[in-house]
């Protein structure tokens, strides 16, 4: 690899990516008790009391403009979707689904479950990763899409 393929790739974003994701994910576990678990947190809101939403709004309200702040100093990657409207209303609710029987999401599992030695969290993000794996393989090659 030389070094004009380093500067073009994404190993630098990626990598701080990731690092951010898992500083914020320490530091919510740490500032607030929780583990940062999307699933969790937004099914939370619905029954949540009044004190315990602000907080859960108040991480979603950042995961949504994020992309607007990052807009400001970066220019956004380009984003293709190649799914129709009921692939991806099918496949949004397969994740609701999937995420209601692993009692949480790759973020809660995968992220923070991990992090924690959580032999529970190991085996949902292995199902997870091993369940994405079959999807692609089967659309991608046998379905043809």
């Amino acid at each position: 690899m030389n070094l004009s393929d380093f500067t073009h790739s994404t190993y630098i974003v990626s990598l701080s990516g990731g690092l951010l994701i898992g500083i914020a994910a320490a530091m919510f576990v740490l500032l607030n008790g929780r583990v940062a678990g999307i699933s969790g947190i937004l099914a939370g809101l619905i029954q949540a009391d009044k004190g315990d939403k602000i907080w859960r709004i108040m991480f979603l309200l950042g995961m949504v403009a994020s992309p607007f702040v990052y807009q400001r100093a970066f220019d956004l990657p380009p984003v293709t979707i190649d799914a129709g409207t009921a692939k991806l209303i099918i496949a949004g609710l397969l994740v609701g689904l999937g995420t209601s029987y692993a009692s949480g999401c790759t973020s809660g599992h995968g992220v923070c479950g991990i992090s924690r030695g959580s032999i529970r969290s190991i085996v949902a993000t292995l199902t997870f990763m091993i369940a994405g794996f079959i999807t692609v393989y089967l659309t991608r090659h046998l379905l043809g899409q």
